[in-house]
């Protein structure tokens, strides 16, 4: 037993070696946070990760805390294709549950650890400039209230956090110049954050394995892929649904700046580690194009 805990750490040294000084940003989303073990296994894998050296930054989402709240006080959650329906009032909620309550329990679960962790939100210090998003089905343009997307970020405020050994953990909240305030979908927030700082990875921790050619074949698991290889993917059905959205997202991210995207399982213990520091790692990592 000895020889093989010896073994993992000594598969696990070049990588830390490699990544000393890199910059990693996070997604770290709603569904995986309900469950105890991950939870704890997630905080104590950024602590490892924070201590052997890497910057990192965690953006957070916080959809079914979002959901059961407006429930509590009798506001109806729609969705229209994934994105929560936000009126005035249920934008506030949505600030209240993740600046003021998720954020801030993140944050502290890492300062126990004795890691300096900032839980803020993006709206403050200008973090993320937001714009009203629209949906569009045809020629029609649909209005789902309060839903935003990134219009710019503010790169010199995360630079400093950064050089000063803070982690900054991000609720994805916006406004925009009129100070309207804005839901962001967390893993855009994450991609733009990551494109602005050209992290060395971005990693959306999710509630699936990665992507498959066949979803009922184990087999045909994807560990790694280029982003042209993606795209087809995409376009010939093998990712698709709900999927499509945050695959495209890890284009985008790859192609503003980004260095490799990774999609792992947040449900897995210590799935970060695993994806990190292991040869095999677990999740599906999309890169460049092969030089």
């Amino acid at each position: 037993m000895n020889e093989e805990k010896a073994a993992i750490l000594v598969e696990a040294l070049p990588y830390i070696k490699k990544f000393r000084g890199k910059t990693f940003v996070i997604k770290y989303g709603g569904s995986i946070m309900r469950n105890e073990e991950a939870k704890k296994a997630f905080i104590e894998d950024v602590v490892l990760l924070k201590l052997v050296g890497i910057h990192l930054i965690i953006i957070h989402g916080g959809g079914p805390n979002i959901s059961s709240m407006l429930d509590q006080l009798g506001l109806e959650s729609r969705f229209v294709d994934g994105l929560r329906v936000t009126d005035q009032k249920a934008v506030e909620v949505v600030e209240m549950v993740l600046s003021g309550s998720v954020n801030k329990e993140i944050a502290a679960d890492l300062c126990r650890h004795g890691i300096t962790a900032l839980g803020i939100s993006g709206r403050d210090g200008n973090l993320i400039q937001a714009q009203k998003k629209y949906l569009y089905k045809g020629n029609e343009k649909i209005d789902i209230g309060y839903v935003g997307e990134v219009k710019d970020v503010n790169k010199k405020l995360l630079l400093d956090l950064l050089e000063k050994e803070q982690l900054p953990v991000i609720s994805p909240v916006g406004c925009d110049e009129e100070g309207h305030i804005y839901n962001i979908n967390a893993d855009y927030v994450a991609s733009a954050i990551g494109s602005v700082l050209e992290a060395e990875k971005l990693i959306l921790l999710t509630d699936i394995e990665g992507i498959y050619k066949d979803i009922n074949d184990p087999e045909s698991f994807i560990s790694s892929a280029t982003i042209s290889e993606v795209r087809g993917y995409i376009e010939t059905g093998v990712i698709k649904g709900g999927m499509i959205p945050k695959a495209e997202c890890c284009i985008e991210a790859i192609e503003k700046g980004a260095k490799n995207v990774h999609l792992i399982d947040g449900r897995k213990e210590h799935s970060l580690l695993l994806e990190i520091f292991t040869n095999a790692g677990i999740g599906t990592m999309i890169r460049g194009e092969e030089m």
